[in-house]
């Protein structure tokens, strides 16, 4: 069986640097009717649980640290007994929400996740945090694009542990060198492709944010 990608969207807070933002979360789910691997989980764990229902759940990686996308990962990883994959850069970040608990391994640029045909292969793309990874299957034809691509241009940079000339590096070596017709799959809101979004690089390097 083909491996497919299931969309969840959990609600809440994202916290950081004083401040707090009711936010929607896309829980992304990459698997078969057998197994399954979690990318960012958001918020509410009983909705991941029903999501991966009675498949196993082969890992729960998270495209960076910031609260709302791995506020739900440690109880998931309880529940479950699958492990959370963070990139070692985002431990700060990590910290910040779990301090009395360690993920429980370290995301390498290059390295390869697998789950019922799929084949993640981990980008490291700092920029909207130090530690900051897109995956990308091109079996799949998609990349899974956390907070560092959006619809209509780069993730956030204006709060603490992130820089916008390193976003724009990220994007520009690591994501507008994929295939146009390259799905992205974003951390927050619609999805987009690689070739809507490579015209308007220098758009956003003007713009600055």
């Amino acid at each position: 069986m083909t491996a497919r990608v299931e969309r969840l969207v959990t609600s809440g807070q994202f916290t950081l640097d004083g401040g707090t933002w009711d936010v929607d979360n896309n829980v992304w789910l990459v698997g078969d009717d057998h197994e399954v691997v979690v990318i960012d989980a958001a918020h509410d764990v009983d909705a991941i649980v029903d999501a991966v229902g009675d498949r196993r759940l082969k890992a729960i990686v998270c495209t960076h640290a910031h609260n709302d996308h791995v506020n739900a990962a440690p109880a998931l990883a309880d529940r479950t007994g699958a492990v959370i994959w963070l990139h070692h850069d985002d431990l700060p970040l990590w910290k910040q929400t779990h301090p009395g608990r360690e993920p429980g391994a370290g995301l390498l640029d290059g390295q390869v996740i697998e789950a019922a045909g799929a084949d993640l292969r981990v980008l490291h793309t700092p920029g909207h945090a130090p530690g900051a990874v897109c995956l990308y299957d091109p079996g799949l034809g998609v990349v899974f694009t956390g907070d560092t691509l959006f619809q209509g241009g780069p993730g956030a940079t204006g709060r603490s542990y992130s820089d916008f000339p390193t976003i724009i590096a990220s994007i520009r070596d690591r994501l507008l060198t994929l295939p146009p017709e390259t799905k992205v799959l974003t951390g927050h809101g619609d999805p987009t492709t690689i070739g809507a979004e490579a015209p308007h690089l220098e758009e956003w390097i003007a713009r600055g944010h």
